[in-house]
């Protein structure tokens, strides 16, 4: 049974990607625009918006840094304003590696301007514009980074986590008024936010495998939707390992 209503057929449909700039936000904005959606991008990169806009019908860029609050309020008007929007994805995010051996507080800091309070603005602003319209679902991009604690995202790891929980109360706010709410969970993609990882990322998949598997989590209405499964659903379960297993386990396949 379907958590959510299924999104399937997208002509027609109206979509706002913030964060499509690159990665998994960019790939997605192609699928949904392939199949027949209207897409809106956002990102602070409007050139690259621009460009990706100019290139076809049916999309339109709408520059945005998510960390300034009154900006984002008018992006959403303007978003709204060309009528209503079937899916509202906030996929803008921030990382870089972190230890505690070696904090950088304007790098904590700007995991969380980014990564939380721009979903807060964001949220602020479409929610009421979404009960209003009466339909449409929230998309919020977390990571199985915020699943449990992992060596190296200090500063990223918990501004997930914060997401996953944000997802699961809008889910029980607003999905008996009609909306749809999910939460992503990557696991390893390609992007220019991984690159800055000196280490083996398993399972690794590109932002186009990414993207489908997003539009095929929608389809079915889940919730959570995580990919590639042969790597996230190993994650999930270690969530229910004793701590210290957990531990133990981190320590001997990180060697960290």
């Amino acid at each position: 049974m379907s958590l959510n209503p299924p999104l399937r057929d997208w002509g027609g449909r109206r979509a706002w990607i913030i964060g499509a700039s690159s990665g998994i936000g960019r790939a997605v904005a192609d699928a949904l625009h392939a199949r027949g959606a209207r897409v809106i991008v956002s990102a602070r990169q409007a050139d690259a918006l621009h460009a990706w806009a100019a290139a076809a019908p049916g999309r339109h860029a709408l520059p945005l840094d998510v960390t300034d609050r009154e900006a984002v309020e008018h992006a959403a008007a303007h978003a709204f304003a060309g009528g209503a929007l079937d899916l509202v994805l906030l996929c803008a995010g921030h990382y870089r590696p972190m230890r505690a051996t070696a904090i950088d507080t304007d790098e904590l800091l700007r995991h969380q301007r980014i990564n939380v309070e721009g979903v807060l603005h964001t949220m602020a602003a479409c929610v009421p514009r979404l009960l209003a319209q009466g339909h449409g679902h929230l998309s919020l991009v977390g990571s199985v980074a915020g699943y449990r604690g992992l060596p190296q995202a200090l500063a990223y790891g918990p501004t997930k986590a914060a997401l996953t929980n944000l997802a699961e109360v809008l889910f029980l706010d607003l999905r008996p008024r009609g909306l749809g709410v999910s939460v992503i969970s990557p696991g390893f993609v390609a992007t220019p936010l991984t690159a800055h990882n000196t280490f083996r990322m398993p399972a690794l998949i590109t932002p186009e495998q990414a993207a489908q598997a997003m539009l095929r989590g929608w389809a079915r209405g889940a919730f959570h939707i995580h990919f590639p499964r042969r790597f996230t659903s190993v994650l999930r379960a270690l969530r229910w390992l004793p701590d210290r297993a957990y531990f133990a386990l981190i320590h001997r396949v990180t060697g960290l």
